[in-house]
């Protein structure tokens, strides 16, 4: 395993982090004896493999249902000081529900502090005003700091980047879990201002939201080759230094062998990378034009400035995926989230965007003509059974 310092935090991180929210029984808390005995040792024969591995960053959430407890039957069994151990508790209004929330996960995870804490989830204004206000989230969690609860406090987000920057300039924080990954560099501004301000820098999901590249399209496979899609992005992310870990939503033991292809061959990434790179591009250009390639997101509202709040920028992009890479099923998946996933997943569809008026909105982008006819274009491929986030579901 290779590690990467973590951070002002000073941690010793491996590159890939064994993310909680994929090996679990249940998406809700459930009682410990209805837990199946395969899945429980499934789970456990996953941390064991992680751990074999110096994959010591085990990753979950409060909000992950029954992982925290399915964790504290493992964790506890190994050397406390050989693991990392992160959990995170989503922003209350009410302190008070936050500071349950965190007793339950310490007591699930059957530990005496965890080394990282992430206000999980700070997505917008409210959430960012309810951590760190005078009395809020953050301040409670500085006493768990000081009571030898918790080492290091971070946050998570699936926020517009410039609520993350926001977040990160605050300087309250030791740590960020984010989006950024080849299908989706947006957030690349919010990683250069953790790196200023010397935050670690983890990435949610790569595989996952990355682009469902566990099952990945054809037209995929045959881009990214002599790599695997998964280990292309994996040193995409890993071939900057600014990035410190990925997390690996492993679900059994197995999901780790691809992922660990990617360490032989980060030292000639600069050679690698350009040209599967050079074909993404090539092939998006072919698909849909040079021009809207490299300008398809200049000065497009955000769902908040729009009619009827439609997300134009995910929708725009889940089609030029779509199009471009046969990324049909991955942008079907989150598409069918919009509406649907709450601050997680802001804005709404297309569906009616026909009987809405764009032109002010649209007024400053290049393609203000075009955008209608293609989000209408965006709904007739995209448009399924709603979804929901999976923790929901």
């Amino acid at each position: 395993m290779l590690y990467r310092r973590f951070g002002r935090t000073e941690l010793k991180m491996p590159v890939f982090s064994c993310g909680g929210m994929r090996y679990q029984y249940k998406w809700q808390d459930v009682p410990q004896w209805q837990i199946p005995r395969d899945n429980q040792e499934n789970l456990e024969a996953t941390i064991r493999r992680a751990v074999e591995l110096g994959i010591n960053h085990i990753e979950t959430a409060r909000g992950y249902g029954s992982s925290e407890m399915q964790l504290g039957k493992i964790l506890p069994t190994f050397e406390r000081e050989q693991l990392i151990v992160q959990t995170k508790v989503s922003p209350k209004a009410n302190v008070k529900e936050f500071q349950r929330d965190f007793e339950k996960s310490l007591k699930n995870l059957r530990l005496d502090y965890v080394d990282l804490l992430a206000i999980h989830g700070i997505n917008n204004a409210e959430l960012l005003n309810d951590s760190i206000r005078p009395g809020g989230c953050l301040e409670f969690v500085r006493k768990l700091q000081a009571q030898g609860k918790v080492k290091f406090i971070g946050f998570s987000t699936h926020g517009a980047t410039d609520i993350i920057i926001q977040t990160i300039n605050t300087n309250q924080f030791d740590y960020v879990n984010l989006h950024w990954y080849y299908i989706n560099q947006t957030n690349w501004a919010a990683i250069e201002a953790a790196t200023r301000l010397d935050l670690g820098v983890f990435i949610i999901s790569p595989s996952n939201k990355g682009g469902m590249l566990y099952e990945p399209p054809q037209k995929l496979v045959e881009l990214c080759k002599p790599l695997s899609p998964m280990v292309f992005n994996d040193l995409f992310c890993l071939s900057d230094s600014q990035v410190h870990t990925l997390s690996l939503g492993a679900a059994k033991p197995q999901d780790f062998d691809e992922h660990l292809k990617t360490l032989d061959l980060l030292d000639n990434a600069s050679e690698i990378l350009p040209p599967i790179l050079a074909r993404l591009e090539e092939q998006a250009i072919a698909v849909l034009g040079e021009d809207w390639v490299k300008t398809w997101h200049i000065n497009l509202p955000t769902y908040e400035k729009t009619p009827g709040y439609v997300n134009i920028p995910v929708i725009l992009w889940l089609r030029n995926l779509a199009l471009a890479y046969d990324m049909l099923d991955y942008a079907k998946m989150r598409y069918n989230l919009l509406g649907n996933g709450d601050h997680w997943f802001p804005g709404t569809q297309a569906d009616k965007i026909r009987q809405l008026d764009l032109q002010e909105c649209l007024s400053r982008s290049p393609h203000a003509e075009k955008i209608p006819r293609f989000l209408v274009e965006a709904h007739q491929m995209l448009a399924g059974e709603a979804r929901q986030r999976l923790s929901q579901s």
